[in-house]
C-alpha cells in the first residue's frame, strides 16, 4: 500500500512527523524554564528570610602579598579566627568596627598575639546597651574557664571614650544584646 501513496501524501505526512517532534521540543523547553523559574523562586525566598547573623571572612593573600610582610605574620579569618556580628539591625557594623578600633586599639595581630605583651585572646564577645548607647566588650584570654571573662570594656558610643575606668561594669551591662564576637581558631 505504500506503493500508492503519492507524493504529496508522503511529504504530508513527513511534515506532521515534523510538527510532532517540533512540539515536543517546545514543551521541554517551556518545562525546563519553569524548573530553572521554581528554582530561582525558591533561592529568593530563602535569601530573603535569612537571619541577621553574618560571618566575615576576609579574602586570603596571594604568595606575593605574603613574601613583602615578613616581619609579622598575618593572621586570616576563617583559618585563624572567626568574626561573628549579630543582632546588625541594632547597631551600624561601621560604627560598631570603629568603636572597636577606639576602645582597644587592637587589631588581629595584638589579639593572636601570646607572647607576655600580646593580647592573648582566646575570646571576646561585644555587647550593645542600646538604652545607654554603650559598647560592653567581654574579653576571654586563653585559658579561661567556663563563662569567667578575663577583662571587660565598657566604651561610650556618645562620648567616643571609654567611660570612668573604676567604675563596676555589671551597671553597663544589662539590658544588652550580643553584637559581635571574635574567636581563635588556632590553638
Amino acid at each position: 500500500m505504500d506503493v500508492l501513496k503519492s507524493e504529496f501524501e508522503r511529504s504530508y505526512m513527513s511534515d506532521n512527523q515534523k510538527n510532532a517532534r517540533n512540539k515536543k521540543v517546545l514543551y521541554g523547553i517551556i518545562a525546563l524554564l519553569g524548573v530553572v523559574i521554581i528554582v530561582l523562586g525558591i533561592y529568593v525566598y530563602n535569601l530573603s528570610n535569612r537571619s541577621t547573623t553574618t560571618i566575615v571572612t576576609a579574602p586570603t593573600k596571594s604568595a606575593s602579598s605574603e613574601k613583602a610582610s615578613s616581619s609579622t605574620k598575618k593572621y586570616v579569618a576563617g583559618e585563624d579566627y572567626k568574626i561573628t556580628y549579630s543582632n546588625t539591625n541594632l547597631i551600624d557594623r561601621s560604627t560598631l568596627d570603629k568603636a572597636l578600633k577606639n576602645s582597644t586599639g587592637a587589631d588581629i595581630s595584638y589579639m593572636m598575639d601570646t607572647s607576655e605583651d600580646g593580647g592573648d585572646m582566646a575570646k571576646v564577645e561585644v555587647y550593645y546597651n542600646k538604652d545607654k548607647n554603650l559598647l560592653v566588650e567581654r574579653l576571654f584570654k586563653n585559658g579561661y574557664k567556663g563563662d569567667e571573662d578575663t577583662t571587660r570594656v565598657v566604651y561610650d558610643l556618645t562620648q567616643g571614650k571609654i567611660p570612668d575606668n573604676g567604675a563596676d561594669t555589671n551597671v553597663y551591662y544589662q539590658p544588652s544584646w550580643l553584637v559581635y564576637t571574635w574567636e581563635r581558631l588556632t590553638k
